[in-house]
């Protein structure tokens, strides 16, 4: 975050900034203010980077409920990959004759299946 941003944002929590001065007020709900708006902008970044990389969101409230859908998603798509790998090492050796490999494809692919379940 840049101090510009954080400026702006201690701007909109409600605290005066008057020739390089902090004006006291009633500073309890003013940082209460300006937490929030610190911590939105976070989960805004968060959020962006997620639907950019074509990534959901899901339904949390904090950055941490995000992050923890975000790692629930990347290790879903691990698994997907490393399935379809399996898959594909099953069909090559299927056209080979090599029973025993083939089948040892297909079992890890189901394996790996199972895991996110």
């Amino acid at each position: 975050m840049t101090r510009d941003e954080i400026i702006r944002m201690a701007r909109l929590a409600g605290a005066m900034y008057d020739h390089m001065t902090w004006v006291e007020r009633d500073l309890y709900p003013i940082f209460e203010r300006f937490a929030a708006l610190v911590a939105a902008a976070e989960r805004e970044k968060v959020a962006a980077w997620m639907i950019a990389h074509l990534y959901a969101t899901g339904h949390g409230d904090t950055t941490e409920d995000m992050l923890e859908e975000l790692e629930w998603q990347i290790a879903e798509r691990e698994r997907e990959a490393c399935a379809q790998v399996c898959k594909a090492e099953y069909a090559a050796c299927w056209h080979q004759s090599a029973m025993a490999a083939a089948h040892a494809a297909q079992r890890i692919e189901q394996e790996i299946r199972a895991r996110g379940g």
